[in-house]
């Protein structure tokens, strides 16, 4: 719009006057950004009609009033990351690339008084580096803008990234924004983000004051848990160190590790770096209870913090008694995802070969899977599961562990592998093809499974823990009871005419035929809320009144799932006779079932939800 077609718009409507700067910029060629409409670029104006032409993406030639425009769009400054995607692509991408802190600092140049909230300079980037790759991109980006001296960064998103009047040290930057905030954790990590600015530096500045602000955060602050306290705790006595301070600061950190009731949890939180450093603040601490302690730490350790455990129950002399542990541990079923993982990750290393020689065999693989299968229905999504992940990228890893094992011990892994909820079945087929090359006869197994497979099961969440409960039963105490049965009976002498060991080699065949039903059984659950239960006819999750034909006598029944069942409570599976008769009856509709060998009917009279 030049000024004679502005001029003509305020003649017509001069409440405008306030916004007439904004409606000259409204010029072709400038680039917009619509409230509704996104980002476009001005065509034209039409001054007969007096519509502005813009072109928005996925909108080519959008007639716009330039009235309803002033407070709906705005025009954008030539030097803004949106116009300059457009006029500057290989510049752009450049920066985006190479100079993350420079593209921000450009940015900011094209505000107001060379600032911009986070959350408004985060939405701008988002649009200029993508939607999908900017998370990854600013969560990196970050860290060069707070090291950037031109740049004054914000604790808080509702704070402004500024262009500084004059440049300040990376020290500098840090200092200004640990003054300016209160939050405990963030103390922590710009005083460790000072300490690491300032290594080597004989000029350490007025340090005293950040060391007093730390030590008084992490002493009163009510925001910190235990895990974060004893951290900070550790920063603030690396800060007197490095100044060279010697008085005792509270709460030391000796103390607070003699407090925490929860050591496992606090290991899980704190940062890896920090790792090594808490076991031994532990060994220091507890001296005659360490080893308990440790081990404990590394049944429910993760990550690189059993590699840590490991690594220094070796240091201090205890690798006879983790073996005996890992041992023992596999016995009674309690190897964890993680140890597992650590086992099959360092089983050729020369430095664990002594450690973990015995460990290697087919009992291991039926560990792997409990925990694979386990893990898999924990899961609340489709995450990632790394042991299942290792074994089917490892190619030697299902021949070592099946080195030892007979044909019989081999099919049974077998079966447990293909009805694991823990593998897609492609991946089933490629790990039971390693099977079959060591165990031909097992092609068999995968022949029965092209027969068909067993119909689902629909089961409430409370009965399939409980179905669950019973088979963990089994697998964790009642086969390795069994086992040492069996063990003390071979002592009592000639086998032939030894009944304690028939009775306990018959056990353990029960014992077995339970445990794959169970395994049939959980692997066709298929687990339910009956939210979806509608009431149009009787179905899963719905409560049926039925009227007996004969004598006009009712009686409700609720239909559940297959493990469901509860006589006292009038509670029925879909699994039943009755339950499968009702099924798909709508009201008025006959039933016809057999009762204690006696034909009856029943008439359906009322059908409610369940979960209602």
């Amino acid at each position: 719009m030049n000024s004679e077609a502005v001029s003509a718009l305020l003649a017509k409507m001069p409440a405008l006057k306030p916004a007439k700067s904004k409606l000259e910029a409204m010029v072709p060629g400038a680039y917009v950004v619509h409230r509704s409409w996104g980002f476009g670029q001005i065509r034209s104006y039409d001054e007969s009609a007096q519509r502005l032409t813009i072109d928005f993406k996925g909108k080519a030639g959008h007639a716009m009033d330039p009235a309803f425009c002033v407070s709906t769009m705005e025009v954008l400054h030539s030097r803004h990351l949106l116009v300059r995607r457009e006029t500057e692509p290989a510049r752009i991408n450049e920066l985006i690339a190479d100079q993350p802190a420079q593209l921000v600092f450009e940015a900011l140049q094209a505000y107001p008084n060379q600032a911009a909230t986070a959350i408004e300079l985060e939405i701008v980037l988002a649009q200029v580096v993508g939607e999908e790759k900017f998370k990854k991109w600013w969560a990196a980006a970050r860290k060069q803008i707070a090291q950037d001296p031109r740049l004054s960064v914000p604790v808080k998103k509702t704070e402004c990234y500024v262009v500084r009047e004059t440049p300040v040290s990376a020290e500098e930057g840090i200092r200004e924004q640990f003054t300016s905030t209160r939050s405990a954790r963030r103390r922590i990590a710009l005083a460790e983000e000072l300490m690491a600015a300032v290594d080597g530096n004989a000029s350490l500045g007025d340090l005293g004051a950040i060391l007093d602000g730390l030590a008084e955060s992490v002493r009163d602050s009510n925001q910190l848990d235990a895990a974060e306290r004893l951290y900070g705790a550790a920063v603030r006595d690396d800060l007197a160190k490095l100044l060279g301070r010697t008085e005792a600061l509270e709460p030391a950190q000796a103390t607070l590790i003699a407090n925490i009731r929860d050591l496992p949890g606090v290991a899980e939180k704190i940062p890896v770096h920090f790792q090594a450093r808490l076991l031994r603040l532990i060994r220091d601490t507890h001296p005659i209870e360490v080893r308990d302690v440790l081990f404990q730490l590394l049944k429910t350790s993760q990550g690189k913090f059993t590699t840590e455990c490991i690594n220094f129950l070796i240091e201090e002399g205890h690798a006879d008694h983790l073996a005996e542990t890992l041992r023992r541990w596999q016995t009674e079923q309690n190897l964890r995802a993680p140890v597992l993982l650590w086992i099959v990750k360092n089983r050729d290393s020369k430095k664990f070969a002594k450690l973990l020689h015995d460990l290697i065999t087919p009992r291991l693989l039926s560990a792997i899977f409990f925990a694979i299968d386990y893990e898999a229905l924990q899961a609340a999504s489709a995450r990632r599961i790394p042991l299942a992940d290792i074994l089917s990228e490892d190619p030697d890893l299902i021949p070592d562990l099946l080195a030892t094992a007979d044909p019989e011990t081999a099919r049974d892994l077998a079966n447990t592998l293909m009805l694991n909820q823990g593998f897609e079945e492609l991946t089933k087929k490629s790990l039971l093809a390693r099977f079959i090359k060591i165990f031909p006869k097992i092609q068999s197994l995968v022949a029965a499974d092209a027969e068909g497979k067993d119909e689902q099961l629909i089961v409430s969440r409370a009965s399939y823990d409980r179905k669950r409960e019973e088979y963990d039963q089994i697998v964790a105490k009642k086969i390795p009871d069994n086992s040492k049965a069996i063990a003390a009976a071979r002592e009592h002498g000639d086998l032939r005419e030894n009944s304690e060991f028939k009775m306990a080699k018959q056990d353990q065949s029960v014992l077995m035929a339970q445990k794959g039903q169970f395994e049939r059984d959980l692997a066709r659950a298929r687990v339910t809320d009956f939210k979806d239960a509608t009431t149009d006819q009787a179905s899963i999750g719905t409560v049926v009144a039925v009227r007996k034909v004969a004598d006009g006598s009712t009686a409700t029944f609720t239909i559940l799932g297959a493990w469901d069942g509860d006589p006292d409570r009038h509670i029925i599976s879909y699994k039943t006779a009755f339950g499968a008769a009702l099924l798909g009856r709508k009201l008025g509709e006959v039933v016809k079932v057999k009762t204690a060998g006696v034909d009856e009917e029943f008439t359906v009279v009322g059908i409610t939800r369940y979960v209602a």
